[in-house]
């Protein structure tokens, strides 16, 4: 869900701030501490608070918190900002890391991450809430241990990995264009494509992310739910006072969220806070996955950036490549590698 080099930065940042901790809160003006007046929720004609427009919601905050910052739940307002100084420094770093000089003229070198860090967009905020991870409960920060089954499906899928490829059924679904990895539902803030767009009616709302353009059309009308699983499971709708609340069950055992079983239930929660502001928060029950189950929040902020398509499978030449790579090391006589990626 992180990496770990991300949540190496993280401590060290926030351990270094907290040792000069009271010099750094007693230096705040108190104009800094006073938040902007939130402008007004808009509404619908029908009275309820207007969700539409395109969300962000890439943030540096880490989806667990880290083992270090056990008791720290929140940063205060300087350690975020230097937090976000030391995060932009490190993505500078990491762009000047990957040039290099060959005959004299500057190359990039990013085959081996697919990417050179300019498709990135991690994002560069972590003073929506100022909160060490994306998870608020468990109190810890952090998701529940997996139970037996869940460990022993990771590591099944781990060894499926480690194979030659005979089929495109042998990858993960990101890799198949089937859904993306932070498309959801649940949406969580990654790599790139942290955008979805919301459009409601008074019986519908659709739920649209940018990754590999994934739309769930949701009934706020009473609908049966069907028996047959889904790759986005069913979502059923309802309003909770100014608060969307988003029901979905009937997951196939494989989904876009790590490890889940076909058991996953999950609950939304869409609440604009402001103009500006849309906080969403989910909670996971899986019993066949995680001990308990366990909640997440994730603030977006309103964009005036279009959406974009997402053409995955359109220009998936990386799941053709990939099996071309196989079939290769076969012919080769390969008895064993990892090159399910070559």
């Amino acid at each position: 869900m992180r990496s770990d080099r991300t949540s190496r930065q993280f401590v060290s940042v926030v351990a270094a701030l907290c040792i000069a901790g009271s010099a750094l809160v007693a230096g705040q003006s108190k104009s800094s501490a006073v938040p902007p007046k939130p402008s007004a929720v808009p509404r619908t004609p029908d009275g309820k608070p207007d969700l539409q427009g395109v969300w962000d919601f890439r943030t540096i905050t880490p989806m667990e918190r880290p083992k270090e910052l056990a008791n720290k739940a929140t940063l205060t307002a300087e350690e975020a900002r230097q937090w976000e100084i030391e995060n932009k420094r490190n993505q500078d770093n990491r762009e000047k890391g990957n040039a290099r000089v060959v005959n004299g003229q500057q190359s990039t070198q990013d085959v081996e991450r697919a990417y050179n860090d300019f498709w990135w967009d991690f994002g560069t905020n972590a003073v929506k809430t100022r909160r060490t991870s994306l998870v608020v409960d468990p109190p810890d920060g952090r998701m529940p241990p997996l139970t037996d089954a869940a460990q022993k499906r990771a590591t099944e899928r781990r060894a499926l990995g480690e194979r030659l490829a005979e089929g495109p059924e042998d990858r993960n679904i990101g890799e198949r264009c089937i859904l993306g990895f932070n498309a959801g539902p649940p949406m969580l803030p990654s790599a790139y494509n942290n955008n979805v767009q919301i459009v409601q009616t008074k019986d519908y709302v659709l739920i649209h992310n940018e990754m590999v353009h994934n739309a769930r059309v949701v009934p706020l009308v009473s609908k049966a739910t069907p028996n047959v699983p889904t790759w986005n499971g069913y979502s059923r709708a309802r309003w909770d006072g100014d608060t969307l609340v988003v029901e979905t069950k009937g997951f196939l055992g494989q989904t876009s969220f790590p490890n889940s079983s076909e058991k996953l239930q999950l609950v939304e929660r869409f609440t604009r806070t402001d103009g500006d502001t849309l906080i969403y928060r989910f909670t996971v029950t899986d019993p066949s996955t995680w001990t308990k189950p366990w909640t997440a929040e994730v603030p977006m902020t309103r964009s005036s950036e279009m959406m974009f398509e997402y053409a995955c499978h359109e220009a998936n030449y990386g799941m053709e490549n990939l099996l071309k790579g196989a079939r290769y090391l076969e012919k080769q006589g390969a008895t064993s590698t990892t090159g399910s990626r070559q």
